[in-house]
C-alpha cells in the first residue's frame, strides 16, 4: 500500500516543462554570425514577446555574457507575434505558440568564439501561468 501511495503522489507532482530550448549558429561572413535561439512550445502553451507592456506578464528576455571574442550587433530579433487581449493581465499582450526562433547577430573578434547567456521567459496556457524560468545557454562558433 505504501508503494502505491508513493507512485500515486509522484505522478501528481510532475514538473511541467512546456518549453524546450535549442540553439544553433551560422557564420554569415568572415567576422559575423547569427545565433538562433529556438523555443519549442507544447500544444496549448505560449511564451511572451520581448515587447510586453509594463504591468503585464514576464516578457522573454536574453542576456549575453560579455566576452572579448564577440560583440552583439543590435537587438535580439523575433518574428511577428500573436497579439490579443488577455483577461488575466487586463491588457493586450503579444506571444508565441508552437515554435519561435529568436536571432542575435554578433561580430566575432576571434575564432572559436564562445557565447554564453541566459534566457528568461514565462509560459502560460489558457488557465494558468508557470513561474518565470531562467535557462542558461552556451554556444561555440568556429
Amino acid at each position: 500500500m505504501i508503494v502505491a501511495l508513493f507512485f500515486s503522489a509522484t505522478s501528481y507532482s510532475q514538473i511541467l516543462k512546456p518549453v524546450k530550448w535549442s540553439y544553433a549558429t551560422k557564420k554569415t561572413g568572415k567576422n559575423e554570425a547569427i545565433i538562433y535561439l529556438k523555443a519549442t512550445i507544447d500544444k496549448g502553451w505560449h511564451i511572451y514577446s520581448q515587447k510586453v507592456p509594463e504591468g503585464g506578464p514576464v516578457k522573454t528576455s536574453f542576456s549575453f555574457t560579455p566576452s572579448s571574442s564577440y560583440k552583439k550587433l543590435g537587438a535580439t530579433l523575433e518574428p511577428k507575434p500573436i497579439t490579443t487581449f488577455e483577461k488575466a493581465f487586463n491588457m493586450k499582450v503579444s506571444y508565441f505558440s508552437n515554435t519561435v526562433i529568436f536571432q542575435q547577430k554578433v561580430n566575432l573578434s576571434r575564432l572559436p568564439a564562445t557565447v554564453k547567456g541566459k534566457i528568461e521567459y514565462m509560459a502560460c496556457d489558457d488557465s494558468r501561468c508557470l513561474p518565470p524560468e531562467e535557462v542558461d545557454f552556451i554556444l561555440t562558433i568556429k
